[in-house]
Parts: structure tokens; sequence; C-alpha cells
């Protein structure tokens, strides 16, 4: 069973979809319990940093989801702002985020903003940093869908699992132990982003 968390803020509808193309079983929740009886967690997100902080907290989620990633170990995998929310501060909002990696998200800074765009949205491959099963099977050349107008800045070069240029390099996976992130949409991005979703469903 899947966990996807549900704190009013993300593509619920479309991950729960992908999960039902790869027959896996999952929900859509912010029950304690159900979060608790899942065997793997999906925290989706797209919107304002501050704003999802205030949403999970409201909800109960914070230490939940803490304890269950840092205690549990239960695998979690954040999508977009689900990614960035695992980092200790976002300068939109100017909020403290879970903390669970050692990280600042900060906005897209462009010199050309004729050629560059913010948000970042589009198809972009992914370099590979390290070595890692969510990424097992997938190509250098493969795509995958962007949509942000903030980015995650790791201080420790160890978390980053993946790196994406758009003018300049920025990091768009990161793992550390049972805890990753991408800053793509998987659930947008095709066979690549299914793959990527079987691989961790079969961790």
């Amino acid at each position: 069973m899947i966990a996807i968390i549900d704190y009013g803020m993300g593509n619920l509808g479309s991950v729960r979809k992908k999960m039902d193309r790869l027959g896996v079983e999952s929900i859509i929740t912010s029950e304690a319990e159900e979060i608790k009886k899942s065997e793997k967690i999906i925290l989706p997100g797209v919107g304002h940093f501050a704003k999802a902080v205030n949403e999970i907290k409201s909800r109960g989620l914070w230490d939940l989801l803490s304890g269950q990633v840092l205690v549990e170990k239960k695998p979690i995998l954040g999508i977009c702002l689900g990614m960035q929310l695992m980092a200790a501060y976002s300068e939109e909002g100017n909020a403290e985020g879970f903390g669970w990696f050692d990280s600042e998200v900060i906005r897209f800074k462009v010199t050309d903003t004729i050629k560059y765009k913010i948000p970042h949205m589009g198809w972009n491959s992914l370099e590979q940093k390290k070595v890692s099963l969510l990424l097992n099977g997938l190509s250098t050349e493969s795509q995958y869908y962007f949509v942000h107008s903030y980015h995650v800045k790791c201080n420790d070069p160890d978390d980053i699992l993946a790196t994406t240029t758009y003018e300049t390099k920025f990091v768009s996976a990161i793992q550390k132990g049972n805890i990753f992130g991408t800053q793509f949409h998987p659930e947008k991005s095709h066979g690549t982003g299914e793959m990527l979703l079987r691989n961790f469903i079969n961790m």
C-alpha cells in the first residue's frame, strides 16, 4: 500500500492514476492510521512552500511524517514541492521545512531572460550523480517534465542524486537513505516517469 499524502496541495489524482496504471494499491489520505499502515509514502505538491507547511501542520501530519521517515525509516518520495519541503528552509515565504536534508530552497535566477523563462517549464534530462535504485534502468537521454520557480540548493553534495541544466545546473533529484525527492513530475513524464515510480514501488 502506497500512502499519497493529502494536504490540500498537489496533483493527487495524477499520482493515483499512475499507481492504478502500475497495478499498485494506493490511497489518497491525511489519516494518521492509514499513513502508519502504508509500506511507502508519496508526498506530492504544487504551490507555495509556506502555505504547504501550514497545511501539513494544521492536519497534524508534520511530526507524524517525520516519525515515519526518520524513525520507522519508511521509504518516501517527494515530488516537486514535496521534495522542496524536505529542505531546512525556503525563501518562498521564509519558512522552515522538514529539515531532512541540509539544504535551502531558492528562487531561480537567470541572466538570459529571453531564452530562459521563470517558471522553468518543460522537458529536460538528468545528469545522474550517484547510483540509486530510483533511477535504475533509465538512460541519460530520458526526459522528465518540470514546472517550478524555485529549486533546492544542497549543502551536502552526497545528497544530490541528479542535476539538470537550465542556463546553469540545479539539483533535480535528491536521496539520503530511504528519503527520495524529484523536482520534476514523474506522474507527468510518461513512460520514463512510470519506470521511475515502478523503481520506487519495487524497493
